[in-house]
């Protein structure tokens, strides 16, 4: 089963030639790869002209959000796959998300994979699986992850942990992919998973057989030629709850998966998180 695998870049050849072999490397099918290049980058597109490999491509930095959706337009397989220029996709990735896909009795899903950093967890919370293989291109220890990735003892987990992140195309369409309010990029993430919550969807899972590593290096949020946007704020004037109510509330971001969510539980934590939600909703929107 072939996906659609879009990535936006900004002047990042390195690390998205690597991102761009390890899928060739390590994937067991033939997957479409569609690069979006954000700005004037000979190098990367040079390569991409060789490799023959799909491309878009706008004269400035024009964000993520933006970029990703101008690449979609390119894409033809029924399945769109959402990944960051700066990662490395390990063996049966898309295996495991396949067999996952086959087992969902549903077209409304949103996938993502489980990363391995070498920085700790954010905050306390189980997002990745901590293990250094360098944080650089130039110190990446290739040998040292593929021997040791698949000996991590780690579990399917409830609510959506962002890229890469697999959705069908349909669905995709349905709400219009990211929401280019939120260029450069910032809490895109959560905002797409609220359009497919209203969408009907229920299924947000990150699947623990599917692993890649990710170094956190270099995204197009950065230098971005859109004006700074503070996505945060953004997601809480257009939803009227922030990206924090609304990851734990709704998606149970980090909790073992345990099925399709439901609506939130509406207990004293619930609306003690809404009550203080809401004040930041009353600040941002009448307090400049």
């Amino acid at each position: 089963m072939e996906f659609s695998i879009i990535i936006p870049s900004h002047n990042n050849y390195k690390y998205c030639k690597l991102t761009i072999d390890s899928i060739k490397k390590n994937s067991s099918f033939n997957h479409e790869i569609i690069v979006h290049l954000n700005g004037e980058d000979n190098e990367t597109e040079n390569y991409l002209i060789n490799e023959s490999i799909i491309h878009s491509k706008s004269y400035e930095n024009i964000g993520l959000c933006s970029g990703v959706n101008t690449a979609y337009k390119l894409s033809s397989k029924s399945y769109i796959l959402y990944s960051h220029d700066d990662m490395y996709f390990l063996p049966n990735w898309d295996d495991a998300l396949v067999e996952e896909m086959t087992s969902i009795n549903s077209n409304k899903f949103y996938l993502s994979m489980t990363q391995l950093a070498p920085m700790g967890p954010v905050n306390g919370s189980i997002q990745h699986i901590q293990f250094d293989c360098g944080d650089t291109f130039e110190n990446f220890n290739e040998e040292k992850l593929l021997k040791n990735y698949n000996t991590f003892e780690f579990k399917d987990l409830q609510g959506s942990h962002w890229a890469p992140h697999l959705i069908p195309k349909d669905l995709w369409e349905k709400v219009g992919g990211f929401s280019e309010e939120f260029n450069p990029g910032f809490a895109s993430d959560p905002d797409l998973n609220m359009k497919l919550w209203v969408e009907g969807n229920r299924i947000f899972k990150s699947v623990s057989k599917s692993r890649l590593y990710h170094f956190g290096s270099v995204t197009t949020r950065k230098n971005a030629s859109v004006l700074p946007n503070n996505g945060k704020k953004t997601f809480l004037l257009k939803w009227k709850f922030s990206v924090d109510f609304f990851t734990t509330h709704f998606l149970r971001r980090g909790e073992l998966y345990s099925g399709p969510l439901v609506e939130p539980i509406k207990n004293l934590s619930y609306y003690f998180d809404y009550f203080i939600s809401n004040i930041k909703y009353l600040i941002a929107k009448y307090i400049k």
